[in-house]
């Protein structure tokens, strides 16, 4: 029996730049899903974040902001975490950023609360990007 060797196997050709859909992702929820031609999927997405991120805006939650240079290090570490995922809500954020956004200080939970609505919401949008990376790459179907 004569040796065979296997077909080649060519690697599948991304269907959209990956670089353009995770930034085109990141700046604007579900618009990743979007140019992939998932637009279902980029509308839930989108109304998932924008969601999250309202209600956190609604409950006068603040925004993550700089460590203090004399925290200690898991304090500056979940301050980094919060900038984080306020950040990874793109536009959003940036727009709200810009625009003068700042809860008034005074006391209660709901602000805490909604802070973390925010970040959340920015996480869900990393969930999103990441799926739309995988999709691009034909990593996923």
């Amino acid at each position: 029996m004569p040796a065979t060797t296997p077909a080649a196997v060519e690697p599948a050709v991304p269907l959209r730049s990956p670089i353009l859909v995770i930034l085109a992702a990141w700046l604007v929820p579900g618009s990743g899903h979007f140019l992939l031609g998932r637009k279902g999927r980029a509308a839930i997405i989108f109304c998932a974040v924008l969601a999250g991120f309202a209600i956190g805006i609604g409950m006068q939650g603040p925004f993550f902001s700089a460590p203090a240079a004399n925290g200690d290090i898991l304090s500056k570490l979940i301050q980094i975490g919060g900038i984080v995922g306020d950040m990874a809500n793109g536009l959003l954020y940036f727009i709200a950023s810009f625009a003068g956004y700042h809860p008034p200080d005074g006391p209660g939970h709901a602000a805490d609360y909604g802070s973390k609505f925010i970040v959340c919401a920015g996480l869900l949008n990393v969930l999103g990007i990441v799926d739309a990376y995988e999709i691009a790459t034909r990593k996923k179907d």
